[in-house]
């Protein structure tokens, strides 16, 4: 096989001038191995040239579809952080598309005990990385503004697998995720982006393939540039994402750069850890360890250049080649830790580079503010643009549906925008991701099924997934929909951008599973069968009564301060009989309704919302008479009686439903003539 020198520039496999150009960082390496699979066979040739830590070759002859890996020489030396081991395929940290799903094999582990390697030879467990051809298309992107968004987020998979409309080869695809029953759902709910549970190239991991599981959610990263083999290929992911710009739809990605699939030190050497294992984690005790801040074994250091300018160059990948909208950063505090390990928001590089960027500062960013290690927790202190998934209103919402005692409180910050939480630095009210579930937790239907979790099925002895889910099995039916209906009222009621976990608007259950990682069955697929039709069309009502009225997706933040416009506050909270809650009210545990008039903000620009109010009643306990403020008032929405159309008020005293949430507009100019 002929190689000439080739060129370090750009990383991975270039196709270009009739060949194709490799190159690989490694700084501890001593040789590397490129391997060629042609008609079946691996032929290997030496990378022949070496520019400061990045080793290259130019190839000619090989094009586009050529498949291909690595074997790195190194010192194998654990105590110094060098996990080396030739004997194991690599796959190339820059690939395009992989040959086939990483999936558990005893032929990937890399080493046998610290003293040796594992000399086992894992090419034929090894999927290969495929030469891509580049590319530049053209993007027809919604581009929708954050105070307009609405979030679905869904499993690329769960999605489709059991709905009838959607044909039986497309279901669990990237083109059964866009086909036409999907597209058409998500349309009629007023979904203005999909937010995908990760889509990049997976491990199957050891302890799922042995108990008979799979990583259904795809959180075990190891191919970052690649799509999943098992969902479809990059050319039907572009095709897919085409579909969703087509229907107004942006497509989010939940990205994994805290950590990759392969582990602590018992696990697999797939491609990271034989490239140059010192270099790309956090190591501990010397370097025979791993820092695990994300409870999976391994942290990668993106303070090292290098590894920094990996996660940058597949961000760029996923939207200019593939034609991403936006990313949500899983246990995003991991990517702020500098080379001590402490969380830095304010200097680090990763998140410097990210604002800067002249792609990336485009898209929407979405961090998940926390993880596990030291300091980790940091809900509202990531720098703009950066939105945050707001897990405080998620459990202060379900607190206060489930009647605890004292969460009036609660209840005003959160429907408020969490402005204590958010409101500095010159962030929007849009900063906060507002979300009742998610996929990790339970289902909404759950919530109102289940007192204590059901994991079993996870092989764990149901140790595993949260333990505080602030939830309440109901046994009457009806008392279940009350209750998901004013949770959901209130969701799309309150300042932020509202997140829907897919399913919930069907009422889907899983069981009870609060963690189902592993249930790549009908537990965590989307039972589309037992459909509540009646919830679907509550929550798309409640979707198009936000978009009708821009007071309930302000950008500014509401401090009941006075409007020059009106002398009127923009935020005024009220009891059920008309009067502004004192500071005894405050403290009062029992209470369970509160009221609030809701204005344009004061120092927000003249615009639609500056000309329109609100009054919402939330009511957690039993049935009441709440007293409406002055004025004429459109009942827009009950959720104790969802399919009632809008009507004017005459009367000055609303009836308000134990459990359910009551929106009322300002009448229209030819409604007050009437």
């Amino acid at each position: 096989m002929q190689i000439l020198p080739g060129d370090p520039a750009e990383l991975g496999a270039t196709p270009r001038d009739g060949g194709v150009n490799f190159a690989l960082f490694s700084a501890h390496a001593e040789a590397v191995d490129l391997c060629l699979f042609l008609d079946g066979r691996e032929e290997r040739v030496a990378l022949p040239e070496r520019a400061g830590d990045v080793w290259h070759g130019f190839v000619p002859g090989l094009g586009p579809g050529a498949e291909y890996g690595f074997r790195v020489h190194g010192p194998w030396a654990p105590d110094l952080g060098h996990r080396f081991n030739p004997a194991k395929l690599l796959l190339d940290p820059y690939a395009r598309a992989l040959s086939k799903p990483l999936i558990w094999d005893a032929a990937l582990q890399g080493g046998a005990g610290p003293a040796r390697p594992d000399r086992r030879d894992s090419a034929a467990a090894m999927p290969r990385a495929v030469v891509c051809a580049p590319q530049n298309p053209h993007w027809e992107r919604p581009a929708t503004p954050w105070s307009e968004t609405i979030i679905y987020e869904a499993h690329p998979k769960g999605l489709s697998m059991l709905h009838a409309e959607v044909s039986p080869e497309l279901r669990g695809t990237f083109a059964g995720l866009a086909s036409p029953p999907i597209l058409r759902h998500l349309q009629d709910l007023g979904v203005t982006a999909i937010e995908l549970l990760p889509v990049c190239a997976f491990m199957n991991d050891r302890f799922l393939v042995e108990h008979g599981l799979s990583n259904y959610w795809g959180y075990q990263p190891v191919g970052f540039f690649a799509p999943e083999p098992r969902y479809g290929t990059p050319e039907a992911f572009r095709a897919m994402v085409r579909s969703f710009h087509s229907a107004g739809i942006e497509v989010i990605l939940d990205v994994v750069f805290n950590h990759s699939g392969e582990g602590d030190g018992q696990g697999p050497t797939l491609s990271l850890r034989g490239i140059d294992n010192a270099s790309y984690y956090r190591l501990a005790e010397g370097g025979r360890g791993y820092i695990n801040d994300t409870g999976t074994g391994n942290t990668l250091d993106l303070s090292h250049p290098m590894v920094l300018r990996m996660v940058m160059d597949c961000l760029r990948h996923w939207v200019v080649e593939m034609g991403v909208d936006g990313f949500r950063f899983d246990l995003a505090a991991t990517l702020a830790r500098d080379a001590t390990g402490a969380v830095n928001l304010g200097t680090a590089c990763f998140l410097a580079a990210l604002r800067q960027d002249p792609v990336l500062r485009h898209v929407k960013l979405i961090a998940e503010p926390w993880d596990i290690g030291p300091g980790g927790y940091r809900l509202g202190s990531f720098p703009h643009p950066f939105a945050e998934w707001n897990d405080r209103f998620r459990d202060g919402l379900r607190q206060f549906w489930r009647g605890d005692a004292g969460q009036m409180p609660e209840l005003a910050r959160r429907i408020a925008g969490s402005a204590e939480i958010f409101d500095h630095s010159g962030r929007p009210a849009t900063a906060s991701v507002n979300f009742l579930t998610a996929h990790d937790g339970f289902t909404l239907q759950d919530l109102v099924s289940y007192n204590e979790k059901r994991n079993e099925a996870n092989g764990e002895q149901n140790r595993d997934g949260h333990n505080a889910n602030f939830s309440q099995a109901l046994d009457d039916p009806a008392a279940q929909i009350a209750r998901k209906r004013a949770l959901l009222a209130s969701l799309l009621i309150a300042q932020g951008v509202p997140m829907l976990l897919a399913g919930d608007e069907i009422g889907n259950s899983q069981g009870g599973n609060n963690n189902a990682y592993a249930q790549d069955n009908p537990v965590g697929w989307i039972d589309w069968p037992a459909a509540d039709a009646g919830l679907t069309a509550f929550v798309a009502r409640l979707v198009r009564l936000r978009r009708a009225h821009p007071v309930l997706r302000q950008t500014r933040f509401l401090h009941a301060k006075i409007r020059a416009q009106d002398g009127k506050r923009d935020l005024i909270w009220r009891l059920p009989s008309g009067a502004e809650p004192g500071p005894q009210d405050w403290h009062n545990a029992q209470a369970q309704c509160l009221c609030v008039e809701i204005r344009g903000a004061a120092e927000g620009p003249e615009g639609a919302a500056a000309r329109e109010a609100v009054f919402a009643v939330f009511n957690a306990g039993p049935t009441t008479e709440v007293t409406l403020p002055e004025g004429r008032w459109t009942l827009a929405l009950d959720s104790a009686d969802p399919d009632a159309p809008e009507r004017i008020c005459h009367a000055s005293i609303t009836c308000v439903a134990a459990q359910s949430v009551q929106l009322f507009t300002r009448p229209t100019a030819q409604q007050e003539q009437a």
